[in-house]
């Protein structure tokens, strides 16, 4: 775990994301995807600064591709917010962090 992300599985998806007591927000990303990379400060600073009332977490679609297949992931960075193990938002490609604040704060 880097920070006060989640790196998340197909095996514990489940039990992190949808049966989660709050929101969720996943990335769902690549290792070889350079904007996945470049939105990676971005969420590690998110996940600490809504520590608590937001669980964000990693998911990464080749090592996982049962998962990302569930939820029609066609490109990445996709992010998938969850609420009560349902999809609530989504967000593709990596937008700024004024976006992604505005889009947290509608899903907290």
């Amino acid at each position: 775990m880097a920070g006060d992300i989640i790196h998340l599985g197909d095996a514990d998806f489940q039990r992190e994301v949808l049966e989660a007591e709050g929101p969720v927000l996943v990335d769902f990303t690549a290792t070889w995807c350079g904007p996945c990379r470049a939105l990676s400060p971005t969420m590690e600073a998110l996940a600490t600064q809504h520590k608590g009332h937001l669980k964000v977490a990693k998911l990464d679609v080749d090592d996982n591709q049962g998962t990302a297949q569930q939820y029609g992931i066609r490109s990445v960075p996709t992010l998938l917010f969850f609420k009560q193990g349902k999809v609530v938002g989504q967000i593709v490609g990596a937008p700024p962090r004024a976006r992604l604040e505005g889009a947290i704060q509608q899903h907290i």
